[in-house]
């Protein structure tokens, strides 16, 4: 979808509020008229005519009237305004997240974190002035001149003609210029976007940057790229200020113009002071909406600008649609699962699976291991429903996957992968993030199955202990075992544990698996594996390489096997 065509499309959520700003805006011009007439009524009357202060009262009670009704007039259309702009600016918002859910992880680690936030957050926000002020103005443009000109010509028809003469010139040379400008603000927002990203790269990697002793490097380099925006930034500020240079004077030339006709021809005695006054006091306010166009001309270019990426994400293809699926019911722990030739690639790269055929039987536990690049993930990835299916079946408790809904899916099934990432808010709040609705004495139990209700005890408020980003505060193998209570909490039939026991001392590891163990019990369970001793007692062990199954069985029936055999003999040399 073209950008423009996007941005015009989110008008018919906010039509209504929109057309009442611009009538508001309407009537209050109408009153710019009423009060120009006022004044020159009453400085005709105290000129002209000799009348007295109270003479005039009537008049100038009247413009006081007038000038007040307008001040609630502009302030009541800025908020009717800027009401629809944050009812457009919060369903995009909505838009984008729901959109990014649908995407998945797997679209989300492809992309950019800072990129993504720019758009969400200043991408976003830079859309409120091209409904709250351009929008409005634009149909102001088209109104008020013509309601002033009803008003002047049949008074000067030849002032009324030099108005309508020049007034096409403003949004003629404001579209001039606007089109080159219009295109530096795209690239600007290009910039922005990976200048975000690449600076909060650098503050996630601050640490490795740290020990490389490249922070001061890469300092320099934001310093380089911040100076090369500041400059592009100049860059575009000159395009609009040159813009506005010429709309200024192309305004009060006309004015001018209009002012030396008024005045000749009141020398002249052509025209009444009257009429002649009353139509200078009009003149600017002819113009005014014009100006304000230019003005706001550049909230159109930086939304246009800002709008390039969102509708970048929002048009990316989601997976297949299965929300309207059948609902899948399972009994609790009995839950079987069939795959049979899985084939799946990235980008049309090698296959990370090819004819992959597995069998995960109900209440066993199954696992995979393999060396880095086996598949191993890219199996729970499917079952998960981050992937969607390329090729082959699976089928669970002899239903079509592909035929079961995915949130009635997911409500059937825990995950604790590698690195669980644990979410600003209490301890409380994390455990029970699968099951708002859980008691205390609930994530307790929940807590004590995962071995981490002691640690949770010594904390300053204990379950009410406020995490910080992802818990930073936190060693490894705590974060693990916080993810393990969620898992124990929800309760699920069926569990993946992906590298559970990863990259973490002996004596957590050893809570941890004495956990998973009582986790695994009466349970389905797929568990994604390097270190061979986390698996030794799983029901079937199946060791994959190239996305095939390459042998399985039972650890000690595998021991006998070339691959499996190798690749234990190498964890227990690298373990002494």
């Amino acid at each position: 979808m073209a950008t423009i065509d996007f941005l015009k499309s989110l008008k018919k959520y906010v039509k209504r509020d929109l057309n009442l700003a611009v009538a508001v805006g309407l009537l209050s011009g109408f009153l710019i008229i009423a009060q120009a007439w006022l004044l020159t009524n009453a400085l005709t009357g105290v000129v002209f005519n000799k009348q007295q202060l109270s003479d005039v009262m009537p008049w100038l009670w009247g413009i006081l009237a007038i000038f007040s009704v307008r001040a609630v007039l502009s302030w009541l259309s800025e908020q009717i305004a800027f009401r629809a702009a944050t009812k457009i600016k919060q369903d995009i918002r909505m838009r984008l997240h729901e959109h990014l859910q649908l995407l998945g992880p797997d679209y989300l680690i492809g992309q950019r974190s800072g990129e993504l936030a720019n758009t969400i957050v200043d991408g976003v926000d830079a859309l409120e002035n091209y409904y709250a002020r351009y929008l409005p103005t634009m149909s102001l443009v088209a109104l008020l001149p013509l309601a002033i000109l009803v008003f002047i010509f049949p008074i000067d028809w030849i002032s009324g003609l030099v108005l309508l003469v020049t007034a096409p010139l403003i949004p003629f040379f404001m579209i001039l210029i606007g089109k080159g400008a219009e295109k530096l603000n795209q690239k600007q927002w290009r910039k922005l976007a990976r200048m975000s990203a690449h600076f909060l790269d650098m503050i996630q990697g601050l640490t490795t940057l740290k020990l490389f002793n490249a922070s001061r490097r890469e300092a320099k380099v934001i310093a380089r790229v911040s100076e090369e925006y500041r400059q592009s930034t100049m860059a575009v500020l000159r395009v609009a200020f040159l813009s506005s240079l010429i709309l200024e004077f192309l305004a009060t030339v006309s004015i001018a113009i209009v002012a030396v006709l008024i005045g000749f021809r009141l020398l002249y005695g052509e025209i009444d002071y009257l009429y002649g006054f009353f139509i200078l006091l009009l003149a600017p306010e002819f113009y005014l909406p014009l100006r304000n166009m230019g003005t706001h001309y550049h909230a159109r270019m930086e939304a246009i600008g800002a709008a390039e990426k969102i509708i970048e994400v929002l048009e990316t293809p989601v997976p297949e649609n299965r929300q309207a699926a059948e609902q899948a019911i399972f009994k609790s722990y009995d839950i079987q699962i069939a795959m049979q030739g899985l084939v799946h690639s990235y980008n049309g790269n090698k296959n990370a699976l090819d004819h992959l055929d597995i069998e995960i039987p109900a209440g066993k536990t199954v696992a995979l291991v393999g060396t880095s690049g086996a598949g191993k993930s890219t199996v729970a990835k499917l079952l998960l429903g981050f992937l969607e299916l390329q090729q082959g079946t699976i089928r669970i408790n002899d239903r079509d996957f592909k035929a079961i809904n995915l949130e009635q899916w997911r409500e059937h099934l825990a995950w604790v992968p590698q690195t669980p990432h644990l979410f600003q808010g209490s301890v409380f709040e994390n455990i029970a993030l699968g099951k708002p609705t859980a008691s205390l004495a609930e994530v307790e139990k929940a807590a004590r199955l995962a071995n981490i209700h002691d640690f949770i005890m010594s904390l300053p408020e204990k379950y009410q202990t406020e995490l910080g980003e992802n818990a930073k505060n936190l060693s490894g193998g705590q974060r693990q075992r916080l993810a393990l209570a969620r898992a124990f909490l929800k309760n699920a039939p069926f569990v993946i544990l992906d590298e559970a026991t990863a990259h973490l001392d002996k004596e957590s590891e050893a809570l941890i698996q004495q956990s998973i163990d009582v986790l695994s019990k009466n349970r389905t369970v797929l568990i994604i594996a390097h270190r061979i001793n986390t698996i030794e007692n799983a029901d079937q062990i199946i060791l994959m390489q190239d996305g095939k199954a390459l042998e399985q069985g039972t650890h000690q029936e595998l021991l006998s096997m070339q691959h499996y055999a190798r690749l234990y003999e190498q964890f227990r040399e690298g373990n002494e």
